[in-house]
């Protein structure tokens, strides 16, 4: 039963960023349609001299421009609500998660964003930024998926998808050790490792009420408006990077 219970979570979470405005069955990965995907090498250029094209400034508001490789290990610090909490990124786990989570995390992404879903004993769930014009450009910026090779631990950061190739903005904190979620392609990324007893105390009295769409349009303000409780991130920043190599997940503080 408790199999079949995470995989019908799994199946919500699936379908929850599919609610509105969901993109068509055939449209591919953005990352595909206009650009080389992250971590892929660029086209050499043709003029004489063989000059690189500038780089383009980042800016939040074109997910084109926000591609930096991650370090190869870093921490995030979440301020939240209920205070701090540190996670620890390694790359080896999802490079394409990784680079992901590390451009929005530098790039202010995650401000003021909300832990919209928490379902007790199984997850936490944010990732819809609080800025309407934020959340449109982000809304269809997907990436390839990697491959699962961490398993959904208590503690461990996993982006959340609507099928192949969909991987987005949103991520989910696991409350429990969720294996059940491995099978179905929720890959890991990072972990908390401090901090975790603040995750348990977030807010979680609105079940699944909040709508992604009307969060997605409306921003901070609906939420604010009809979930005042919500707890969410008030600061999101990179507070070490480590060009060392990523050590085993079972070293990994808990």
């Amino acid at each position: 039963m408790k199999t079949l219970y995470i995989a019908m979570l799994a199946c919500g979470m699936a379908l929850a960023q599919t609610k509105s405005a969901a993109p068509a069955k055939t449209a591919a990965p953005a990352a595909a349609r206009t650009a080389a995907p992250i971590g892929a090498k660029a086209a050499a250029p043709t003029a004489a001299k063989k000059v690189a094209p500038a780089a383009a400034t980042p800016d939040l508001l074109k997910p084109n421009t926000l591609r930096a490789r991650s370090p190869e290990m870093y921490k995030v610090k979440f301020t939240t609500t209920k205070g701090d909490v540190l996670i620890q990124v390694t790359r080896a786990w999802a490079p394409l998660g990784a680079d992901r989570f590390f451009n929005l995390v530098r790039n202010g992404f995650y401000t003021d964003a909300a832990f919209f879903r928490v379902l007790p004993r199984f997850v936490a769930q944010f990732g819809i930024a609080a800025r309407p014009a934020v959340a449109e450009v982000w809304e269809n910026a997907k990436i390839f998926d990697d491959k699962v090779l961490q398993s959904n631990k208590r503690g461990t950061l996993t982006f959340a998808t609507a099928g192949e190739n969909t991987r987005t903005t949103q991520i989910f904190i696991n409350y429990s050790d969720n294996a059940g979620l491995d099978t179905q392609g929720f890959t890991p990324f990072g972990t908390v490792i401090e901090g975790m007893q603040l995750v348990d105390q977030f807010f979680s009295g609105y079940g699944e009420s909040p709508d992604q769409g009307r969060i997605r349009q409306q921003g901070k303000a609906y939420l604010d408006r009809n979930f005042p409780n919500l707890d969410r991130i008030l600061k999101a920043e990179i507070v070490r990077e480590d060009p060392a190599p990523a050590a085993p997940a079972g070293d990994a503080k808990k």
